[in-house]
């Protein structure tokens, strides 16, 4: 079996590793236009950084897994082509800044029915709005040379940072597909390669725009719960509960349970924000305004959250962090993982910018091309230094912020930290990950999410 993956990012990358090595008989290519990243790809230095991924593509790299940028010919000889692009939220025209960019997912459609020379499944693994299998269908069927193309839908539920565990134990694969004889053919030839490794009892197959919505709808409730408990925060910091004490006690309760009812800073990656935003215009699209404005909140919650974080810092640093040196430990959305996509710390970063702070960065992965980019400031830019350790960012600081909960900065030895910052010494806790008592014994002002008195 031929399998080929359009697009080499954090779902295709990872996603086409794994089938690689579980399937025996399939011979995997991914395929991007991009020649640096397929270049990485092919390299020592994999373009993203996930736990267990290099060692598997080490291992299956030019026996049963390849990276190229033959787009045309990979697509010829594929039995099976995953869709992996990009689906952005639209910056222009109708529905900006809340509907999702299909223009990848189009001229993807496109690029398959110009070069296919033969039937073909195709898969959508990309999140997109529900129904838009029905968009690559008519593509297919309009310019393609009569072939016979079956659309399925498979959408990721990846973690980023535990895509591989996520991959090779999932909670569940959801396969799409028409009722027809052929799409029922289709999805279980789908079923059969994921069937290497999974239980059968495990892959849920459902009709198409269910499988669409499944995906939208799951990213909308995980966000929900994180905003929710991130509201229940801000009530805790006014009456002197603490949040976690709370979370543990609601999630004890099995209606409820314990998953994603950690308060932070804010929820970022590349699909929370982006997929609740797309829910949003899809409501407002078919004429549900008041649901759009219930999901919408969502984000609005998240939004307050990094605010609130950053008015916190200002205020207990006598309302000024002008000309201060606040290092920022962790610029990543979530630990182990280089991804920045919709970080926490770029908007915390940005808004102790524009108060005219002195920022020292330290991330252990996130390289410093990548800050740069994403606060928008060159490389020369006086008010931002990129530090190699903790230790260097917090020296001679006013405060530190921890915006991503890497486990080394758990373990971090705060009395060097102590001795290394200005006095008074205060330290904002993102990410609810130090023991608070512990560094106010050793004479920091420190505070965190949700701990009130």
């Amino acid at each position: 079996m031929n399998i080929c993956c359009i697009g080499a990012g954090y779902v295709g990358g990872p996603t086409m590793a794994v089938i690689a090595q579980k399937c025996e008989d399939a011979k995997v290519t991914v395929v991007d236009i991009n020649d640096a990243r397929i270049a990485a790809w092919n390299s020592d230095d994999l373009p993203i950084f996930e736990p267990g991924l290099d060692e598997i593509v080490q291992a299956e790299r030019g026996k049963s897994l390849f990276f190229s940028t033959d787009v045309a010919g990979a697509i010829k000889e594929a039995d099976i082509i995953f869709i992996c692009v990009g689906t952005p939220t639209k910056t222009y025209g109708v529905g900006a800044g809340q509907a999702a960019d299909l223009k990848y997912i189009e001229s993807t459609a496109r690029m398959i029915a110009k070069e296919a020379e033969g039937d073909k499944i195709i898969v959508e693994k990309s999140t997109i709005p529900v129904r838009t299998a029905e968009t690559i269908q008519r593509i297919l069927e309009s310019t393609s040379g009569g072939y016979q193309f079956s659309i399925l839908s498979n959408p990721e539920f990846l973690a980023e940072g535990t895509a591989i565990r996520d991959l090779l134990n999932p909670d569940r694969v959801l396969i799409g597909g028409e009722t027809d004889e052929a799409g029922q053919q289709a999805v279980e030839a789908l079923v059969g390669v994921y069937a290497s490794w999974v239980d059968r009892e495990k892959i849920l197959t459902t009709n198409l725009w269910s499988s669409e919505l499944s995906k939208l709808t799951a990213n909308a409730f995980l966000a929900q719960r994180i905003s929710s408990i991130n509201a229940v925060s801000a009530l805790c910091e006014a009456t002197g509960a603490d949040v976690d004490e709370v979370a543990r006690a609601i999630g004890t309760d099995s209606r409820i349970g314990p998953k994603f009812l950690r308060s932070s800073v804010g929820f970022g990656g590349s699909c929370f924000q982006k997929d609740i935003l797309n829910l949003v215009y899809l409501c407002e699209y078919f004429g549900l305004p008041e649901v759009a404005e219930y999901w919408r909140q969502v984000v609005s919650m998240n939004d307050y959250q990094r605010k609130r974080f950053t008015r916190k810092m200002i205020t207990s640093l006598f309302n000024t962090v002008s000309g201060k040196r606040i290092a920022i430990l962790g610029f990543a959305f979530k630990k182990d993982t280089d991804d920045t996509r919709e970080s926490a710390a770029i908007y915390v970063c940005r808004d102790l910018l524009l108060e005219n702070a002195h920022l020292a960065i330290y991330d252990p992965k996130v390289p410093a091309s990548t800050i740069y980019r994403d606060l928008g400031i060159e490389p020369d830019d006086p008010r931002v230094e990129i530090c190699s350790t903790a230790y260097e960012a917090t020296q001679e600081a006013h405060a530190a912020a921890i915006l991503t909960e890497w486990d080394e900065l758990a373990t971090l030895d705060y009395e060097r930290v102590f001795a290394g910052m200005l006095k008074p010494a205060f330290l904002f806790d993102g990410r609810n990950i130090v023991d608070l008592p512990a560094l106010r014994a050793i004479g920091f002002d420190a505070q965190g999410i949700g701990k009130g008195g």
